[in-house]
């Protein structure tokens, strides 16, 4: 039986991003109890690398996408085989660029409208 029996989401995208995080509230901790405004926004830097690295390493395969994944796929050193195609509502995969149609979703035409409207209202007045 394994340690738990559904899937928390543990990641190597999470854990290195947690840790390199970790790093950055301790030197921005330390700044604000030294009064150093140079650790301070060393701390907030280190933070950014964080974001930046884990981001990196989700949309490389080792992160995973909103919702629950198959147990096969539970482990935190399993790589995401969708991740080159991106993740639906997935914050981090829209901004780089991968948008995957999603089921039910109709593709929009030149003009605007999508193509059911389009069909729909070529009989109709508007």
């Amino acid at each position: 039986m394994s340690a738990h029996q559904y899937d928390h989401g543990h990641t190597f995208a999470g854990w290195v991003g947690c840790a390199i995080g970790s790093v950055a509230a301790g030197v921005a901790g330390a700044g604000v109890v030294m009064v150093s405004g140079l650790l301070i926004a060393g701390g907030i830097a280190i933070g950014v690398v964080a974001l930046l690295v884990t981001w990196a390493l989700h949309l490389s395969g080792w992160g995973k996408g909103p919702g629950l994944r198959p147990r096969e796929e539970w482990g935190w050193r399993v790589r995401d085989s969708s991740a080159p195609g991106g993740h639906d509502e997935c914050l981090g995969c829209r901004l780089a660029g991968r948008r995957p149609v999603a089921a039910g979703v109709v593709p929009v035409r030149a003009g605007g409208e999508t193509e059911a409207a389009a069909a729909v209202g070529a009989d109709s007045v508007r």
